[in-house]
């Protein structure tokens, strides 16, 4: 005996509510969604009707990209996973890049794949160890450090006779150093005798 279309549906909306909790209005609009699929899947089989046209073309994202990015969560747009923050891991799943994915959707490449609370957090944990002065600081002293690089040659070079002082002359602490090599080299070769 088979099993008439409305039953098969019956049950396959009846396992998806035992796996999660559904309104009756979810219920009831699974129940004509999968009764209206296996429908058209029997008229297919039977050649009343070509598969192909049964397809549904692709469907618009039903969420906007700016809207995306919530407070509390963060929804991909590829697949609508919700989560804390969109990891690189995730994204790979996609076959895309944080960049490909931003280029995609229209995101600024400065805009963070995460919850706008976690990048509160993040920048309030960052301010409390005082990244923003530090960074300051660091980016004068290479700013500081590009500018000594391009003064003109001759400031930076020094006359020859600064530069090289005879070895009797120099103090222990200043003599040059003589690489672990050449001291190997000049301890194990064959010495003349002259």
């Amino acid at each position: 005996m088979t099993k008439k279309l409305i039953e098969i549906a019956s049950e396959i909306v009846n396992v998806q509510a035992s796996g999660i909790s559904m309104s009756a209005e979810e219920i009831s609009s699974a129940l004509r969604e999968v009764f209206g699929t296996l429908y058209e899947l029997q008229r297919a089989e039977s050649g009343e009707m070509d598969l192909v046209a049964i397809q549904e073309p692709e469907a618009a994202p039903a969420l906007k990209p700016e809207n995306s990015i919530q407070n509390d969560k963060v929804i991909c747009l590829e697949c609508g996973a919700e989560m804390k923050q969109l990891t690189k891991l995730h994204l790979v799943s996609h076959g895309l890049t944080a960049k490909e994915y931003k280029k995609k959707y229209g995101f600024t490449m400065g805009t963070p794949l995460a919850a706008k609370s976690l990048t509160r957090a993040r920048s309030k944990a960052a301010k409390k160890r005082g990244v923003p002065e530090n960074l300051k600081k660091y980016m004068d002293a290479r700013r500081q450090a590009k500018t000594e690089v391009v003064k003109p040659a001759a400031e930076v070079v020094k006359p020859a006779a600064e530069v090289v002082k005879p070895a009797a002359t120099l103090p222990v602490s200043e003599t040059p150093k003589i690489s672990r090599a050449k001291r190997i080299k000049n301890r194990f070769s064959p010495r003349t005798v002259e």
